[in-house]
């Protein structure tokens, strides 16, 4: 019997892995394998370990592991291809594959799209955005963001689209900010290009609320969250993993 298992990152912060639980739960209600469960990498319960357990005594024999994360970096390429062959070898006789991260695209794009404009402040001339990641040590995880900034500028009028990070690269968010309030435009969009909510949205909302006045207007969008496009991406790379099957 084939299962999915939705590998999502996990937070400190509760409203956060409960966004994450309703996410993926919307994904399940339009796909028809037999066996989903959700489980978390870190910081939220269950684990891997114990999400596979669980598929296993519904009986399933084959399982196709789905990370729910943007972009492939050290977790999607390493942390969870290790667990999982490292759990492997306990169960041989459950077959695993390996999907992909929602990655780079259109969709999210266009979300981030929807996210700027329902803020509800019209773009000046010279306004720029700042993209914010998560942030990571992998050269693709830079590569990526670099290219999804380059996409909003096609698709959005802005004068300049940045990239930071949150950790583990530079430049650093508050060099971000800074390097934002030097300039000579009006207004700055800061799009976290997060799925969820946590420490690292909240930690930027209180760094953008206590900016002094007298710069550049800064508006902070919506994360990713909860919308049918992200859902359609999840989907899409569940299907994805099931045909090309990339076996650990």
């Amino acid at each position: 019997m084939k299962a999915v298992l939705y590998i999502c990152h996990g937070s400190r912060v509760k409203e956060g892995r409960n966004q994450a639980v309703e996410f993926v739960s919307k994904c399940k209600e339009d796909l028809s394998y037999p066996i989903q469960e959700t489980c978390f990498l870190e910081l939220s319960k269950p684990n891997i370990y114990e999400g596979i357990i669980t598929c296993m005594e519904q009986g399933a024999k084959e399982i196709v592991v789905v990370p729910v994360l943007l972009l492939a970096a050290t977790h999607a390429k390493k942390d969870i291809p290790n667990e999982v062959e490292r759990i492997s070898r306990e169960f041989p006789w459950i077959t695993f594959h390996i999907g992909r991260p929602l990655g780079v695209h259109d969709k999210l794009i266009s979300v981030i799209e929807e996210r700027v404009i329902e803020m509800g402040v019209p773009l000046q001339k010279d306004a720029t955005a700042l993209l914010v990641g998560r942030g990571s040590s992998d050269p693709d995880t830079i590569s990526d963001l670099d290219q999804i900034a380059k996409r909003i500028l096609e698709k959005m009028p802005f004068q300049k689209v940045s990239v930071c990070y949150l950790a583990a690269a530079k430049p650093t968010f508050d060099e971000g900010i800074k390097q934002a309030q030097l300039g000579s435009n009006s207004q700055v969009f800061v799009i976290p290009y997060l799925l969820f909510t946590g420490i690292l949205m909240k930690e930027m909302e209180r760094k953008i609320s206590r900016l002094e006045k007298g710069g550049p207007d800064f508006n902070l969008c919506h994360y990713l969250g909860y919308h049918d496009l992200v859902t359609e991406v999840l989907k899409e790379r569940v299907v994805e993993a099931f045909e090309t099957r990339v076996t650990v």
